[in-house]
């Protein structure tokens, strides 16, 4: 990998529910650690690869990991 090559986006797993619907689980933790920035935000639709549904199903497991204290809202390093 040279040096100004990116590296590649983090692959986030979709589930299937009871109905054959998609989503995205929150208690998959190292994978949405994978798509947030050090300082605790989500990374772009660009550098995930991801269509708009999935970004926001996305955002709503992190959200949803946040509020059962499985990721932390801020980087607590500072």
């Amino acid at each position: 990998m040279s040096q100004f090559q990116a590296p590649p986006p983090p692959v986030i797993r979709r589930q299937k529910d009871a109905k054959g619907r998609s989503f995205i689980d929150y208690k998959q933790v190292e994978e949405l650690r994978r798509a947030m920035t050090q300082n605790g935000k989500l990374l772009s639709r660009r550098r995930l690869e991801m269509s708009a549904g999935d970004q926001a199903m996305l955002a709503q497991a992190i959200k949803r990991a946040r509020f059962l204290a499985l990721l932390p809202f801020t980087n607590a390093a500072t």
